[in-house]
């Protein structure tokens, strides 16, 4: 695995792929570190998840493939 040199915050990776945060949320909660994702620490008491350039292509690929995006468009949990 090459090393990672940027980290994109939820916020920012909801933008640059032109989606909700709150689906990203629940697409992020499926993803493990091997997906690219991983928790960030900030300024906040409990951080978030951030997205390396893989991880923002493997969203991608989520977003590409209709009936993937269709179970994460309905999942309300």
């Amino acid at each position: 695995m090459a090393a990672i040199t940027a980290v994109y915050t939820i916020d920012r990776a909801a933008m640059m792929l032109g989606i909700s945060e709150d689906l990203l949320h629940r697409i992020a909660g499926t993803m493990d570190f091997e997906d690219g994702v991983l928790w960030v620490y900030d300024s906040t008491e409990d951080g978030q998840r951030g997205f390396t350039e893989f991880g923002i292509e493997s969203v991608r690929e989520i977003l590409d493939d209709p009936s993937t995006l269709e179970y994460f468009l309905h999942d309300q949990s």
